[in-house]
Order: C-alpha cells, then sequence, then structure tokens
C-alpha cells in the first residue's frame, strides 16, 4: 500500500505542475481579481477532486472494466486532449499558463461554482481517477474501497496544496516571468514535453484497468 500511496503522489504532483483548465482558470482567476478570488475558486476545484473520488469508489470504473472499449476510447480521447494543449504550449505564438488572461470580475458565489466546473469537465482530472488510480490498487490486499479513499485522499491533498500555491503565488509569478521571456518560452516548452510524455505513455499503455468496487 504504500507503494500505491507514492506512486499516486508523483503521478499527482507531476499533472497538477502540468497546465491544464485548473492551472489555467486559477491563476487568471488570481491575477484579475486577486489572491481571495483564487483561493475561492480553488474551493470548488477541491469539491470536484471529491465528487471524482466519490464516484470512482462507487463502482464508476466497474463500467470501464466490463465495457474495455470505453476505458480504451477514455484513454485515447484524454491522450489526444493532453497532447492538443502541448501543442498550444510550444506552437508559434503559444501561451503559457502565467500570462495575464482578463477576466470579468465575479461574485464569490460565481467563483466557487466555476471552480467546480473547470475541475468536472477537465479530462486531466477525469484520466487521473478513471484510469490511473486504479492502477495502484493492491486488489491482494482487499479493503478496495479503503485503499481507493486513501489513494484518493493523497492526490485531492497534493493538487488542493500545489494549487493553493500556484493561485496564491500566480500575481509574482507572471510578474517574474513576464520580464524574463527566455524563463517563459523555457517553461512553455518544459510543460509541452511533460504533456507530451503523457499522452504518448497513456495512449500507448496497454495495461486494464481494475475494480475499484
Amino acid at each position: 500500500m504504500t507503494a500505491g500511496l507514492i506512486g499516486i503522489a508523483l503521478v499527482s504532483l507531476g499533472m497538477v505542475l502540468t497546465p491544464g483548465p485548473n492551472m489555467i482558470y486559477l491563476v487568471s482567476r488570481s491575477i484579475t481579481q486577486g489572491r481571495k478570488a483564487g483561493l475561492i475558486s480553488l474551493t470548488g476545484v477541491a469539491l470536484g477532486f471529491t465528487i471524482y473520488l466519490t464516484a470512482t469508489c462507487l463502482g464508476l470504473t466497474a463500467i470501464f472494466a466490463y465495457v474495455p472499449a470505453a476505458y480504451t476510447a477514455l484513454k485515447l480521447g484524454g491522450a489526444a486532449y493532453l497532447l492538443w494543449l502541448a501543442w498550444n504550449a510550444v506552437k508559434p505564438g503559444g501561451t503559457s499558463a502565467f500570462e495575464p488572461r482578463e477576466l470579468p470580475v465575479e461574485p464569490p458565489r460565481k467563483l466557487f461554482a466555476m471552480g467546480l466546473l473547470t475541475c468536472l469537465l477537465n479530462p486531466k482530472i477525469a484520466i487521473l481517477y478513471l484510469s490511473l488510480l486504479p492502477q495502484f490498487i493492491d486488489q491482494d490486499m482487499g479493503h478496495v474501497l479503503l485503499q481507493s479513499l486513501a489513494l484518493g485522499s493523497v492526490q485531492i491533498a497534493i493538487g488542493t496544496l500545489v494549487n493553493g500555491i500556484i493561485a496564491v503565488s500566480a500575481g509574482s509569478l507572471a510578474v517574474f516571468l513576464a520580464r524574463r521571456p527566455l524563463w517563459l518560452r523555457v517553461q512553455r516548452y518544459f510543460m509541452g514535453a511533460v504533456l507530451g510524455g503523457i499522452a504518448i505513455r497513456l495512449a500507448t499503455d496497454r495495461s486494464k484497468v481494475l475494480l475499484t468496487a
């Protein structure tokens, strides 16, 4: 179980540090409306994590175990989406997650709702819970539900903590990178390479999803 916790922790850290809908929204919101707005949005994102974990623990992945084609479609669709993100990061004229984007000022309730919706519609999170998390469950240990909760809790803790740090420091990082165009380009190409690597690994993986309930 320890190996599984470490494994999901590393996967979660790698995915949360690559640009995606959650990061882009939180950074843009924090830069436009301030740290408080970014943190309010983060509470919605954290609830989205919890909803995914709950669905996974209730046996949503069983669908993919019994319908292999659906599981394969999810992985290929997710890989295509990550490749699209990678291309947007490295293409000429591409942008970084830390480049300021103007957003309209919103009230707390809408900030929370948009954070939740962004997380629920985030393919990276769907892939993480429906495809990757089950791979770290040891069927021989039993207590699959408890293992799922433990692994998911690690992901939620890492995802919330790292996204919180990003939301709080988004403004400073944006200013720092804006004054150093070379660093901004390096960040873009590095994240593009990471995303592309994850996409290829996901698309070529031949493992089967395990039952989590």
